[in-house]
């Protein structure tokens, strides 16, 4: 990552934004052109047909190709969880990345059935952040530098790159990134989690709540959102979704915390995302909110709230489904079949 003349390690990732390349527009009318041409009704294949339109044309591909796809999960702890805003100790965050590391994960047996790579980052799970109701998460430079470890995801020659993250008290974390990048109360922002009462639900809202006073002169900048209510895997995936824009690789989004790291971006720029599919909407509340606050509509309603990108990595094989549709079908001619009549 070039250094910027300022040198505020903020303004290197600031510079990002004005060097953001586009999609490649002779790809995606070359796959409009073969798409009027396929045995089947215009139209008929719906989302499936836009899919292989974004994939070919952030891919730079005329014919759209998932070979090379990777599921990255961040792993992060936080101080805040010491505020009681989750059913699980902070120390289930390495018993599970030692699970996915063993194989036996919900995300695990994803990535087989649909042919995914998958790699782990652990961001220092023995340092957790600072506790955002008295403290910034991270300074700036530890979160930069976050941002630019993030970024590494995007290495090996991948083409399609699905985030997800493991993190106990990062609902509560999301949720704060959430409403200081888009405003409201803790309590519109909070959801059960991995899974607490009525009582756990209102101690996240509050938690919120203190944390958004404490830090409330600084959350006009994203970057100052993320680093003060964040945590190391929302900086992290951050990164990981600039680099892949950088880099021209479309991305899939997971949950509710994975998509609060991406809102990071959108409120710097709303265009940094079009390389980007949301996966699925989970049934964690807020995240139906959030993804409205962008705009976005996610591909898949399945009433998941795991986390661990097993929603990304689902829609991945839904995003390797339309390229092989696009890419594998016969046109017209082809088959021998008449087209439609003038």
């Amino acid at each position: 990552m070039a250094r910027s003349a300022s040198g505020l390690p903020f303004d290197d990732i600031r510079a990002l934004f004005d060097e953001m390349p586009g999609r490649d527009e002779a790809a995606v009318l070359a796959i409009r052109a073969r798409d009027a041409q396929l045995t089947k009704p215009a139209g008929s294949l719906g989302r499936l047909e836009d899919l292989a339109e974004w994939l070919g044309g952030w891919q730079g591909r005329a014919r759209p190709a998932v070979t090379r796809p990777l599921v990255a999960i961040f792993a992060g702890n936080h101080g805040v969880a010491a505020q009681g805003v989750s059913a699980y100790p902070s120390s289930v965050t390495q018993q599970m990345v030692e699970n996915f590391a063993a194989g036996g994960a919900a995300i695990n047996q994803i990535c087989i059935v649909y042919d995914l790579g998958l790699k782990v980052f652990d961001l220092a799970l023995d340092i957790p952040t600072g506790d955002i109701t008295a403290e910034p998460a991270l300074d700036e430079a530890g979160c930069a530098a976050t941002m630019a470890f993030g970024m590494e995801a995007t290495a090996g020659g991948i083409d399609l790159l699905a985030i997800g993250e493991m993190g106990i008290g990062n609902t509560t974390i999301a949720g704060a990134v959430a409403a200081g990048l888009f405003g409201g109360t803790g309590s519109d922002w909070v959801g059960p989690g991995t899974g607490v009462d009525a009582e756990g639900v209102a101690r996240k809202a509050a938690v919120i709540d203190t944390a958004l006073e404490l830090h409330s002169a600084h959350l006009r900048d994203p970057l100052e959102v993320l680093r003060r209510l964040g945590g190391r895997e929302l900086a992290a995936m951050a990164g990981a979704i600039l680099a892949a824009r950088m880099s021209r690789i479309p991305v899939i989004i997971d949950g509710y915390v994975a998509t609060a790291a991406a809102a990071v971006l959108y409120k710097i720029n709303p265009s940094s995302l079009d390389h980007c599919q949301f996966g699925h909407v989970s049934a964690e509340p807020p995240h139906a909110r959030l993804l409205a606050a962008m705009g976005k509509t996610a591909l898949l309603d399945l009433g998941m709230r795991l986390g661990e990108g097993t929603g990304a990595a689902m829609a991945a094989g839904l995003v390797k489904a339309a390229a092989e549709i696009h890419t594998g079908m016969a046109t017209f001619a082809q088959a021998g079949v008449s087209g439609k009549a003038n």
